[in-house]
């Protein structure tokens, strides 16, 4: 690399590495706002976002792996959302010593009209990206969540810190 494009390329790091520490914040800030006008735990309404997005119901476990809590806090957090109504536990037909934590679209869609009325500014946001730029953006999205899983694991086994 030339000595003209490494400290441009370190300059684009530091403004990316900003503006995703920003992004970020405002991202847990705003799902704050989506919970707090639902009365819901900001986990809960991103616990709510994975069930909505998977294609088959989950086991707690899966739920503690999607979402980086322990089982301990997965079986909380699902008996919140099955006391609120959100949530179904169900006997696995395959496996009848599993239980299966199924969405209610009932009371789910009070979640996602939520979601879809304030989706419509989401989606103006990105209307002007071409459809390499959005292949671009969902190929990062990907690896960064792939990465997020991997690190929230690693942490997990380090000794905590202070």
């Amino acid at each position: 690399m030339s000595q003209v494009t490494e400290p441009r390329r370190a300059r684009l790091y530091e403004e990316l590495s900003t503006e995703s520490r920003r992004h970020l914040a405002s991202y847990v800030l705003f799902n704050q706002a989506v919970a707090d006008h639902l009365g819901l735990h900001p986990t809960d309404v991103q616990a709510l976002s994975l069930l909505t997005v998977e294609p088959e119901p989950l086991t707690v476990r899966r739920i503690a792996d999607l979402t980086g809590l322990t089982t301990g806090s997965a079986t909380r957090l699902v008996d919140r959302l099955e006391r609120g109504g959100y949530v179904r536990r169900t006997p696995d037909a395959r496996d009848r010593r599993r239980v299966l934590v199924t969405p209610v679209p009932e009371r789910v869609a009070r979640v996602t009209a939520v979601w879809d009325e304030l989706g419509g500014a989401w989606q103006a946001l990105l209307d002007d990206h071409s459809e390499d730029e959005l292949r671009a953006i969902t190929r990062h999205m990907r690896r960064a969540n792939d990465l997020s899983r991997a690190q929230i694991q690693r942490l997990r086994a380090m000794p905590k810190a202070g």
